[in-house]
Order: C-alpha cells, then sequence, then structure tokens
C-alpha cells in the first residue's frame, strides 16, 4: 500500500519533506494546497503535481489524499491538524504540533477519537544515528547516562516581518527550534531509565527577548527525578555549536551533527564519536537517502500497516505533549508569552469536539437568573488565557455555562485568568461565576466581603451569582456569617450564597438564625459528593455529603448542592488511568475502602448494561439525587469533557441510586 500525501503550505521545509517522499518507497506526493498561487503553482511544477487545492479544506476533501503534511507558520498547526484529522486524513505536522501542550493534548485527543495517525515531525529522530546512540546506551558502553549539552542556534539579524520575530507568527527560539533540544535531551533522560523518554521535573531558564517580545536567545537547566541533567540551549540571533554531547557514568557520546545530518540533501552521512577510559573512536553512519527520506518513509510505513502515533525512537503523543509541557515551562522561565497567552486574546481552536455530542443539560437554580448547567467547571488548573481558553470554549460548546472558582487558586491567577477569558469573549452575561472565599485561616466575617472585592476585580466582574464560603469555622457563632453575607448581598455584589465543607448542623443553624432575622439564608452546601465515600479527606478540612445524615438533610429540601471531585478524582476510570494524580491524593489514598470497591463494582456492571463507562455511571449518580443536585467537574483538556458528556446525558432511576449506594436493591 502506498500512502498518497498532500502538502498544506509550499514552504522551504515542505520542499525537503517533498525530496523525502520521492526516496520513500512507502508515500509518495500527489497534491499541494497554498493561498499564495504563485508559490502553489511553482511548488507543483517542481514536483510534477497535477492537483492544487487553493484551500488547504479542498485539500482535506480531496479523497485522492491519504494523509497530510502541515508545515505552514506555528499558529496555524493545532487548527489544521485538528480539522484534517476530522475530515479523516492521517497527519504529520511540523514542530512544535501547537503554541502550548494543551493544543498538542487536543491534536492527539482528536487523533485518538478520529482513530488516524498524528505525529509531530521531528525528522531527526527518525535518522538511524539516534537509533544508534540509543544502542550505544543500552549497551552499558558508557556506563548510565548522567547528563547532556545541547543547543541549536543560528544567527538571523532582525527584520521586520520576520517569522522568526513576528510574535503574531510564533517567532522566536524555544518555538522555532527550542524542541530539538529538550527532545533529545528527555530521550537520553528516559533511556538512563530504559524508557522511551522522560519528562523534567525542574525547568530553569534565562534568556533575552528581542524587541517584538519573543526570545532572540534562551538558555535552560532541566532536572530529572533519576539525577539526570541537561544544559540546552537556542538562538535565532545567535550562532551555537549546534551538537550533543552526553556523559555517563564511564564515558561520553559526542553527537557532532544531531539535527540536520546531510542537510537538504543525501547522503546523510554523519558520525558520532564514543570515548570511553580516554580512548575514542568515530562511527560513521552513511546513507545515499536525505534527511528528510526517512521519517517520509518511516510515517508513510506505519499509516500502511494501521499505525496511529509515531514508532520510537520516532516521538509518540505523549512524547510531543511532554515536550510541548517542557517548551511551556522554558518560555515561562524566559518571560515569552505568546500572543494566544496575552489577556486579551480571542483566539479560538474549532474542531476540538466531535459533532453530535448531547448538550450538557441546565437547570434552574433559585435565586439564579440563568438556567444553570447541571455540570459546573472547575478553574483551578489553567495557568494562561490559552490553556483555559481550548477547555473552556470547549466546555460552552458543550452547553455548559458554569464556572467554579476560588480566592486562593493559583494564588489569585487562576481567576485572573478565568476573568481574562471571559472579557476576550465577551460572555460575562452568559456565564454564571461560582467565587469562593474564606479559606483558612481567613475565615472569618471581615476577610468575606474584603476578598469578595479582589476577586470580583480579578474576574472583572461587578457582581457573582452564587458565593461559596471555601471553609467554616465553628469558633465564629454561624450569624456572624449569616450578617456578613447579607450585606453584600444588599449591596448588590452576590446573589445566592452557600458554604463549602460544611456540617449540616451548621447550615441548619445559619438558616434558623436567617429565618429569625429576616435575613436570606444558605441556599447551596457545595461538598464532596461522589458515588465513592471519601474515606481521607483529599485536603484539610474538607467534607464528605455522602453520608445518611447529610444525604437525609438534602433529601428534605431546602438546599441545592454543588458536589466537588464529583467523580472521586478518578475513582471510578479504569485501573490504567486511576493513579495519576500525586500519592497523597490519588483515588485508591483518598476513596480506597471495601465498600467503594463494591460501589465500583456495581457501577461497572450498570455500565455495562446501559453502554457507557462506570465513570459516566458516578456523573449520573450525583446528578440523578432527589434534591437539586450539580456536578463540578475538573477536565484539563476537551477530551476529557467529552468522557464526561454521556454521564451528564444519562438519568437513573431512583432505585439505581440507592443499589448503587449500597442502600438498597434494584
Amino acid at each position: 500500500m502506498t500512502i498518497r500525501w498532500g502538502i498544506i503550505g509550499p514552504g522551504s521545509i515542505a520542499n525537503n519533506f517533498a525530496d523525502g517522499l520521492a526516496q520513500s518507497t512507502s508515500g509518495k506526493l500527489v497534491a499541494v494546497a497554498g493561498r499564495d498561487a504563485a508559490r502553489r503553482q511553482a511548488f507543483a511544477g517542481k514536483y510534477g503535481l497535477t492537483i492544487e487545492h487553493e484551500t488547504y479544506q479542498g485539500l482535506m476533501a480531496d479523497p485522492g489524499v491519504d494523509a497530510v503534511y502541515i508545515s505552514t507558520p506555528h499558529p496555524w498547526h493545532a487548527e489544521l491538524s485538528i480539522a484534517a484529522l476530522r475530515a479523516g486524513k492521517h497527519v504529520l505536522c511540523e514542530k512544535p504540533a501547537g503554541m502550548n501542550s494543551a493544543e498538542v493534548v487536543a491534536v492527539c485527543e482528536v487523533a485518538a477519537q478520529e482513530g488516524r495517525f498524528f505525529m509531530e515531525a521531528f525528522m531527526y529522530r527518525c535518522h538511524p544515528q539516534i537509533a544508534r546512540v540509543l544502542e550505544i546506551i543500552a549497551s552499558g558502553e558508557i556506563g548510565t547516562p548522567r547528563h547532556i549539552r545541547t543547543q541549536f542556534g543560528f544567527n538571523a539579524p532582525y527584520r521586520a516581518g520576520s517569522r522568526l520575530y513576528e510574535m503574531g507568527l510564533g517567532g522566536g527560539g524555544i518555538l522555532d527550534v527550542g524542541g530539538y533540544p529538550v527532545s533529545l535531551a528527555r530521550l537520553i533522560a528516559g533511556a538512563a531509565e530504559g524508557k522511551g523518554f522522560a519528562n523534567p521535573t525542574v525547568v530553569r531558564g534565562h534568556g533575552v527577548l528581542a524587541e517584538t517580545g519573543v526570545d532572540a536567545v534562551a538558555h535552560g537547566i532541566l532536572g530529572f527525578s533519576s539525577g539526570f541533567v541537561a544544559e540546552i540551549a537556542v538562538a535565532v540571533a545567535r550562532n551555537m555549536d549546534n551538537s550533543a554531547l552526553i556523559t555517563g557514568d564511564l564515558g561520553t557520546i559526542l553527537i557532532a551533527d544531531p539535527w540536520v545530518p546531510g542537510r537538504n540533501v543525501g547522503p546523510s552521512t554523519t558520525s558520532v564519536t564514543v570515548t570511553v577510559g580516554g580512548t575514542s573512536r568515530v562511527e560513521t553512519l552513511g546513507d545515499h537517502r536525505m534527511l528528510f527520506a526517512f521519517e517520509a518513509e518511516a510515517v508513510s510505513a506505519t499509516i500502511a500497516a494501521g499505525g496511529v502515533q509515531g514508532v520510537h525512537p520516532a516521538p509518540t503523543h505523549a512524547d510531543s505533549i511532554g515536550n510541548n509541557e517542557t517548551l511551556d515551562r522554558w518560555r515561562a522561565e524566559v518571560g515569552y508569552r505568546t500572543f494566544a497567552e496575552q489577556p486579551a486574546t480571542n483566539r479560538k481552536t474549532p474542531g476540538v469536539l466531535p459533532k453530535g455530542l448531547a448538550s450538557i443539560p441546565k437547570a434552574a437554580l433559585a435565586g439564579v437568573n440563568l438556567p444553570v448547567s447541571k455540570l459546573i467547571l472547575g478553574c483551578d488548573n489553567r495557568n494562561t488565557v490559552a490553556e483555559g481558553a481550548l477547555v473552556w470554549d470547549a466546555f460552552m460548546e458543550a452547553g455548559g455555562n458554569a464556572f467554579d472558582t476560588g480566592f486562593v487558586y493559583g494564588g489569585g491567577l487562576h481567576e485572573k485568568v478565568l476573568g481574562d477569558w471571559i472579557r476576550a469573549r465577551g460572555v460575562s452575561r452568559e456565564v454564571v461565576v461560582v467565587a469562593k472565599g474564606a479559606h483558612t485561616p481567613y475565615c472569618n466575617p471581615d476577610s468575606i466581603g474584603a476578598q469578595l472585592e479582589i476577586s470580583l476585580d480579578r474576574l472583572g466582574l461587578d457582581f457573582a451569582p452564587i458565593y461559596i464560603m471555601h471553609r467554616d469555622n465553628p469558633g465564629v457563632p454561624v450569624g456572624e456569617f449569616v450578617d456578613a453575607l447579607n450585606v453584600l448581598k444588599a449591596r448588590g455584589r452576590i446573589g445566592i450564597f452557600g458554604g463549602s465543607n460544611w456540617t449540616p448542623r451548621r447550615m441548619a443553624e445559619a438558616n434558623i438564625y436567617a429565618t429569625k432575622h429576616g435575613l436570606q439564608g444558605f441556599g447551596v452546601l457545595n461538598n464532596n459528593l461522589s458515588l465513592a465515600v471519601m474515606e481521607k479527606p483529599v485536603w484539610a478540612g474538607c467534607v464528605t455529603s455522602n453520608t445518611p445524615e447529610t444525604l437525609g438533610f438534602l433529601r428534605r429540601g431546602g438546599l441545592a448542592h454543588l458536589s466537588w471531585s464529583s467523580q472521586a478524582r478518578g475513582y471510578f476510570l479504569p485501573e490504567d488511568l486511576r493513579n495519576r494524580l500525586p500519592a497523597d491524593t490519588a483515588p485508591e489514598t483518598c476513596f480506597g475502602s471495601p465498600a467503594n470497591a463494591e460501589r465500583r463494582r456495581r457501577a461497572e456492571l450498570l455500565a455495562a448494561e446501559k453502554g457507557v463507562s462506570a465513570h459516566n455511571i458516578a456523573t449520573a449518580w450525583v446528578l440523578s439525587q432527589s434534591f437539586p443536585s450539580f456536578a463540578l467537574i475538573g477536565p484539563r483538556s476537551p477530551g476529557e469533557i467529552v468522557s464526561t458528556l454521556a454521564g451528564a446525558a444519562l438519568e437513573l432511576s431512583a432505585a439505581e441510586v440507592l443499589w448503587l449506594n449500597l442502600e438498597g436493591t434494584r
């Protein structure tokens, strides 16, 4: 089977890939798409192509094209990859695969949903010299690798409008070539541990920004849990050595030309120097093919064999995600924020959700003007607008409109980022924001108003439709909290209010006090409520509502419940996905018990009957309570939203709700 390729973006690197395809036995070039007619026609003429598309969408819709190579400027990599994958094409996309790791995650999720191949195009990883270096390391000849020094820098003087320096085109050394030294460092760090790659636990960096705000020169240090250390550097304004020196316990490996052996023409002959005990040998690795031929053949052969991602040492999905996460951290250290990370960005990435998904149901919540989505999105894990927008745009596209925040989240950063997105999208009147404050040790009446003003300023709002006290302080008479909250209500700063991690006894006391004094009482309880009972508090001061006392209190009516960790931190996911959180807050740590294991078994049985996952059953259990019940979720990607939607659309019977919680029979 020969894979028929189309190229999007006929620039210089597209010429390199086309030359490589000409030497491939598994792939051939059949079409090109480009918006510049002269460039497109020149490219087609050079490679003898009879199929030209004026639009990228035209090429993606072409039934004569199996796979698409994307070589546009960086800002369009993720968007075009997603569009091509949704059109049923396999995709090889030039690096970086996205402007940030969140975009790369979204692309990989779409590839998995569509069952199509996707790989980030690091051609050097497909060259035989990398396989040989890994063989030498595996042999133990240089001992365990402990250190790598590697860099990729060139001097391209500043020119206005240059892709290398333009913020709007994703300029700068880290985005343009930083992926090379970072990926090699992570590859060798992984090899030192007998793994395909490793991700750094420490990223430090410093650099020089150009006048446009992109990095002209950047240096970095990567530290790994094994003790492996990488010194890396990149530049678009300075020539560098552009080699790689790997140091092990017993010796070294010098890769003289790791990135572009043979440059753009064949043969792609290169060499590595191995030094052990003061004695060196040079291994020459010769091949008649040009550099890009190895990548073109490897990808084409993998697609023909039914593969959906790169085969090591070519980048896998997880490898590319980890690489771009490291680039994000390095850029942050240097102080380079892309245009997508600026507060006023309106950048959107279409297609991250499959078509035809059921919409998140909404329900009335007494005292809130808008219907509230039954799933409420937790906003405690997005550090930039670029990261947040991918998830928040997808959530609203899926029918969600409620967002949970907290004064303490990210030291205030996460409220600010959400507020930037709300302003950029102009949706302040379309969303329901749950604001939280008064977390220990500032759980007192005086702190509530002061913190709320700061939160509203960060969010860019003048009103929080739902306000939650993040903790209770039993040392304070409950009436003082009720009085303070009613003052804020009277000032028009909050709507309904409630408490998080409060006991039913204190909630009842608060509402008795409110009734006695003609005040608004607590309308919302915001504890953990999940099908799995929290056995160990996830964090100090946390309270579960899955107790006979609290469930009885809620079933008697009068309060709505907003459940945090509604999915028990992934307790109902398949075993290989459960424990990706830190050990002290992992699902089995906080929810593991024989009773919960039985709940999970019952959820799995019911899931099999209904054609969903046990994870979906756990979500549906929270939403199917006899009292108004809403589930807070914390997806970190659009794909995690997709995996939750089936649970939001599923209604369980009262008998099923009780049986799942070991309270009755079906």
